[in-house]
């Protein structure tokens, strides 16, 4: 596939996402969030994250302080968005991890077959033998408590899932025409892999991707609600939710915020999923 051809495709994958109600307006959900985001932590708006003002403590939802505030003062629409920063990026470097390490897992195994094979699926059944949330929190416990160290132990948790479903695919390429024809010509296999097989499963890596992408959030969320997210005084969805619990009786809007954020930001993720895997599936009725 040629370069003018992949750019192509690609514009035209991403016309007819933003043409997609539900495509364009997940879409739409997702830039604004990040947006805000991005905003909160550069100063540009809101107030700042972590800053306490025990005067105006638990106040609630008004002009000034959109979401109200918590116990300590801090302004709930500054924190859910710069927690809303903080998971996805967790989220996104995490599916990064798992998709370029399990696409090779499942690209090497279903291309050579053999002891790489055994290898590859050996690892993934045990990885898949524990339940994710437990593996996840077990690996994020034995880890020193940063982002990237969190974005790692969920990364571990989703690599299996993509070994798996890049392996089947990469079974059926490996015997086709044009694969045997590189063979005939003397191609590496090295070389056959990535330039032949790869980029005919790159559709399922991303939709895969995300798909992920919203499991991703919502471990993050899960656990730092057990305490072992990002460590405070820096904003968390899951943590968030965690000290409100206590509050719910007597300031609900400190536990509505992040958790309406939570909903918001994986539905449109899953709806985003959803329309890539109705465009790119070409056995899906839109795909066609």
């Amino acid at each position: 596939m040629s370069k003018s051809a992949t750019n192509s495709s690609s514009r035209s994958v991403f016309g007819r996402l933003i043409r997609s109600w539900t495509g364009g307006s997940s879409l739409f959900v997702l830039v604004l969030l990040i947006s805000l985001a991005v905003l909160v932590n550069l100063g540009v708006i809101g107030f700042d994250p972590i800053a306490q003002t025990p005067s105006d403590r638990l106040l609630a939802p008004n002009i000034t302080y959109l979401m109200g505030t918590d116990q300590f003062g801090r302004d709930i629409f500054s924190r859910v968005l710069s927690g809303v920063g903080s998971t996805a990026l967790i989220s996104v470097v995490a599916v990064l991890i798992a998709a370029v390490f399990g696409t090779l897992i499942g690209l090497v195994g279903g291309f050579y077959r053999g002891v790489a094979d055994i290898v590859g699926t050996g690892f993934t059944n045990i990885l898949f033998a524990f339940p994710p949330l437990l593996l996840a929190l077990t690996l994020a416990s034995v880890l020193d408590r940063n982002w990237f160290t969190i974005a790692m132990a969920i990364g571990v948790v989703y690599i299996p899932i993509f070994a798996r479903v890049t392996r089947g695919p990469v079974l059926s390429l490996r015997e086709i025409e044009f694969v045997r024809a590189a063979r005939s010509t003397g191609m590496s296999s090295i070389g056959i892999m990535f330039r032949h097989v790869l980029p005919n499963i790159y559709s399922i890596a991303i939709i895969q991707i995300a798909l992920s992408l919203s499991w991703a959030v919502l471990t993050e969320a899960a656990l730092s609600f057990l305490g072992l997210g990002s460590p405070p005084p820096a904003p968390s969805l899951g943590s968030m939710i965690y000290e409100a619990r206590t509050l719910v009786l007597i300031a609900p809007w400190t536990l509505y915020a992040p958790g309406v954020i939570i909903v918001v930001f994986v539905a449109a993720l899953n709806l985003l999923g959803d329309s890539l895997r109705n465009i790119l599936d070409p056995r899906s009725k839109e795909g066609q």
